[in-house]
């Protein structure tokens, strides 16, 4: 049995939770997610309590039980709270604008990177070199703020590039030029 699985997500008051054919639906008030989930898992609703188990005991049945807790929780706290990553630009002529549905950013090559924003997302930059993405898809906010990040890794020389807020780069000491 998984640690995770076995606890119970908790559901606040203002969202519903609906299952049929393999799929759960967390309407809240910031929007709705959907979840298939497989055959290995039985997911139930009572009480104000979503809890899910596992149907036999196998390996693929206890790995789907923490699986689908942790997704399932993930929702219930997107579609109440939401989830953000801020991504911090470092570098000289470095920047990012947005313009409409596009992400646009100068990094220091010979063109722009324009980024398309998908939906469900909502993302801001300002002038001092910072990203906000916010979104209820916990998937999707991690996803595009990694394609974003992945654009120019931060370099541990100069500290260069496209970082998280919470990330650290170990900086490294240069050449000295001494013979």
């Amino acid at each position: 049995m998984s640690k995770v699985g076995k606890l119970p997500v908790a559901v606040p008051a203002g969202v519903t939770v609906t299952t049929a054919d393999n799929v759960i639906t967390v309407k809240g008030p910031k929007g709705e997610l959907k979840q298939a989930y497989n055959d290995n898992v039985a997911v139930d609703f009572k009480d104000g309590q979503i809890t899910v188990s596992p149907k036999a005991n196998t390996k693929a049945a206890n790995a789907a039980h923490g699986l689908y807790r942790a997704l399932i929780h993930n929702m219930v706290t997107g579609v109440t709270t939401g989830f953000t990553k801020s991504l911090i630009i470092t570098g000289v002529g470095y920047r990012a604008e947005v313009q409409g549905k596009n992400l646009v950013m100068n990094l220091g090559y010979s063109s722009e990177f324009i980024a398309v924003i998908p939906e469900g997302l909502t993302v801001t930059a300002d002038a001092q070199g910072k990203i906000t993405i916010t979104g209820i898809s916990k998937q999707l906010v991690g996803e595009f703020s990694a394609q974003i990040r992945k654009l120019r890794a931060p370099e541990p020389y100069k500290g260069k590039g496209i970082r998280y807020e919470t990330e650290v780069i170990r900086r490294k000491v240069g050449k000295t030029g001494v013979k």
